[in-house]
């Protein structure tokens, strides 16, 4: 009964309205992150190659993403695709597979996160220790496996803190894909069902603080999951600390 009469009160009737839209950016960030992630490695890689044009493409192709805001790069990218439509995607056939957000929104935001990930991934690269990699050289192992089993672990557990909150920020800025996107039927984020809510009541405390909630939890979810991979990450580390999310703050006594 008490449950019952929660989904009746303003607070629970958003609670069930928005947990639709949630899929939404959780489809988005899901989505981005797997793919940003090996292209950001080559990408990390490539800006710290001896091939100067690699190395020049890449630094290039970090600079823009990163120089650039992402509410630009929808909008940019939607333009070029809209522009190249009866041209080349009509002819085709694929223009409604092109232009849907479903597609637009996630290929955005994987070029967007490849950049700022590869950034991190190259910091981290540049701070593995040329010791354990001349030592590795110095037993003969191949170019290969000097990555696989020096270079790349060091690189990913040195990286994983920054690359957690890049994460993080990355599912905070689906908000925005639907702002720059155009909504086709019922597809709508927590944002764009909170606004439309908005207007037929005016009620903005209620509405956007229960997206908020939304992308509060999910973002607890998201540290509590990368706790755990740098757990992993760092089991042969005596005292290592790892990521986590205390409700409350410990005492200094």
């Amino acid at each position: 009964m008490m449950f019952e009469s929660f989904l009746q009160t303003g607070f629970g009737q958003d609670i069930v309205i928005l947990a639709k839209p949630a899929l939404f950016n959780l489809y988005f960030a899901v989505v981005s992150i797997p793919l940003g992630f090996p292209l950001a490695i080559l990408f990390a890689l490539g800006k710290g190659s001896h091939n100067k044009i690699i190395s020049l493409f890449s630094r290039a192709y970090i600079y823009a993403f990163r120089g650039s805001p992402l509410f630009i790069q929808f909008f940019m990218f939607y333009s070029i695709m809209l522009a190249l439509n009866r041209p080349l995607w009509k002819p085709m056939g694929v223009d409604g597979f092109i232009l849907h957000p479903l597609f637009l929104g996630p290929l955005v935001l994987i070029l967007n996160t490849c950049a700022y990930t590869a950034e991190i991934f190259y910091g981290a690269l540049k701070s593995t220790p040329k010791g354990e990699i001349e030592a590795a050289q110095a037993m003969g192992m191949s170019r290969w496996n000097i990555f696989r089993r020096v270079t790349w672990p060091n690189m990913i557990r040195l990286a994983w803190p920054a690359y957690t909150n890049e994460v993080v920020f990355l599912f905070h800025a689906t908000a925005i894909v639907y702002f720059t996107l155009p909504v086709i039927n019922e597809q709508k984020d927590l944002m764009n069902k909170a606004g439309e809510l908005f207007e037929k009541d005016y009620n903005l405390f209620l509405h956007f603080s229960v997206a908020g909630l939304y992308f509060l939890l999910i973002s607890m979810a998201l540290f509590w999951v990368a706790g755990v991979i740098q757990k992993r990450l760092n089991r042969h580390i005596t005292g290592a600390k790892t990521i986590s999310f205390r409700l409350f703050p410990r005492s200094r006594n």
